[in-house]
């Protein structure tokens, strides 16, 4: 593997690991789907990212604790959010016993800790369960602490998150950085700061709220940024264009506003849809219109870029060094409103240079398209990603051993 970026955190490789029981925590947030044979895991993505430490740590014959949140139960312990498939199918993955723990914390999981022997897995219940996981809860991070000697994080993907599981416990254990959690990191700081030029910056969804901090941050850096998915109208928006019935982030107008101010005199290329597919509304069977521009008349909502912005995107694509690409082009779950999303992603994928694309929904349409390995680096964090590349610290990984 080329190692590319900067890492400054002790890694697993280098963890005091023989004869210590290691509490790793992971992203095992994955989907459940309800089958004849109870719930089981839809997409193992995520597991499958996370194997590479887990075969480490066992080879180094340490007893495991395994810790990661699943989904967002509202009130307690959920059954349908419980972790039991996902240590299911953890243990087919692997070929071995996996236990399932009977809850996050407590006398019982203690007990089932210790019984642990060289290389055994032990999955906790969804860290979720215990209201304190979200508010960092000291008593409940120092329970997690009690189950092991060496904290391990490997879930790049909750490393915005600081909880009890990916910051409050790295207080009480010395921790390391997982193969994953250190990949990430390296592969999308060699985006934010060593990028081979042109670097272009391709951003969809829905907010300009959510985006204007990587905006902000490449609009000095980046040679091209393109925009797209819905958060583009908040920009035609500001500009006095009329978008219909379309999807427009109120509070993002005066963002928009202020990126175009910026963008003028910048060496930044900022780059705006030109043309338009329209829908009457959001539905697969909608009755569809392709719009020559960029207004979207009263009664219709744009929903995916049109055939002359994709070509124009594609050519800028193309011709970059560097890619980082977050966020779909438009509704590409619906399949009259997929091509704008379709084409970028065969142009990323296509791309001669290093390509990086964050998670979420940009995952899930590559996915779609089947062109996920042909991309240099997929992350497994959305929030995570935006928030490395707009260059704040994550508290998951600042807490981590310096290397």
């Amino acid at each position: 593997m080329t190692q590319r970026g900067t890492f400054t955190k002790a890694s697993v490789r280098d963890a005091p690991l023989d004869r210590s029981r290691v509490l790793a925590r992971v992203d095992f947030n994955v989907p459940l789907t309800e089958g004849e044979s109870g719930r089981t895991v839809a997409d193992d993505t995520r597991i499958r990212a996370a194997l590479p430490t887990i075969e480490l740590i066992r080879e180094r014959g340490s007893p495991t604790v395994l810790v990661s949140h699943l989904g967002r139960p509202k009130q307690g312990p959920d059954p349908a959010l419980s972790m039991a498939p996902v240590a299911a199918r953890l243990a087919e993955l692997l070929g071995a016993e996996v236990r399932m723990a009977p809850a996050v914390v407590g006398p019982e999981v203690e007990l089932e800790a210790e019984r642990l022997g060289r290389g055994e897995l032990l999955v906790l219940e969804n860290s979720r369960f215990e209201p304190g996981e979200t508010s960092n809860d000291p008593e409940l991070a120092g329970a997690l602490a009690r189950l092991a000697d060496v904290y391990v994080d490997d879930a790049f993907g909750a490393a915005h998150r600081a909880h009890a599981t990916t910051e409050g416990v790295a207080h009480l254990l010395p921790g390391y950085a997982g193969l994953l959690l250190e990949r990430e990191v390296r592969e999308l700081t060699a985006v934010r700061d060593h990028p081979e030029r042109p670097l272009c910056v391709v951003l969809g969804g829905a907010k300009v709220s959510d985006k204007i901090g990587v905006i902000d941050r490449f609009l000095d850096r980046a040679d091209s940024v393109l925009i797209a998915g819905a958060m583009c109208f908040s920009f035609f928006r500001a500009r006095g264009i009329q978008t219909g019935d379309s999807l427009v982030e109120e509070e993002g107008i005066a963002l928009a506003q202020r990126v175009l101010e910026r963008a003028e005199p910048s060496a930044c290329e900022l780059l705006l849809p030109i043309d338009l597919v329209a829908g009457r509304a959001f539905e697969a069977t909608t009755e569809v219109r392709e719009l020559d521009g960029i207004a979207v008349p009263d009664g219709w909502m744009g929903l995916d870029i049109g055939p002359r912005t994709a070509a124009e995107y594609s050519r800028v694509i193309t011709a970059a060094g560097t890619v980082f690409w977050n966020g779909p082009m438009g509704a590409f779950e619906l399949a009259p409103f997929a091509s704008g999303t379709r084409a970028v992603g065969e142009a990323v994928a296509a791309a001669p240079g290093l390509t990086v694309v964050g998670g979420g929904d940009s995952a899930a349409a590559l996915a779609r398209f089947g062109l996920a390995d042909r991309v240099d680096w997929l992350s497994t964090g959305g929030g995570a990603s935006l928030e490395l590349m707009e260059g704040k610290p994550l508290p998951g990984v600042e807490v981590l051993l310096d290397a």
